[in-house]
């Protein structure tokens, strides 16, 4: 089965960005994750991201430039300083990546989890 970007989802889109779960992989990092939540605050010198991410310098600049070739976040140099800030849509970007699949005709979800079905572990 094939899950596929619905046609609103593909034009919000930017030009060569990763959709559907190649988005996901890119959100699922633990520390591009926490520099997108520091992100939603608004835009961050890439000095304040430097203890958000923990990692270092080589390593921040290469979770960065991730984010930004996904359409993520976007990047403006500011003296010798460099500005990211969350892409206006990346919000519905990463929840129209999100597979949402149908449950069987009839069934709810408390039924399938309560028969020992998804969500039981």
């Amino acid at each position: 089965m094939t899950l596929e970007l619905s046609a609103p989802a593909r034009a919000n889109r930017p030009a060569g960005a990763p959709g559907g779960a190649e988005l996901l992989a890119v959100v699922a990092d633990p520390v591009r994750w926490r520099l997108l939540a520091e992100m939603a605050g608004g835009s961050r010198c890439v000095c304040a991201l430097q203890p958000v991410a923990a990692v270092s310098a080589p390593a921040l600049s290469h979770h960065l430039r991730v984010l930004r070739e996904a359409g993520l976040v976007s990047s403006a140099r500011r003296g010798r300083w460099i500005d990211y800030t969350l892409a206006p849509d990346a919000g519905d970007r990463v929840r129209a990546a999100l597979p949402f699949l149908p449950l069987p005709t009839g069934t709810s979800a408390r039924e399938t989890c309560a028969e020992g079905g998804a969500g039981r572990r």
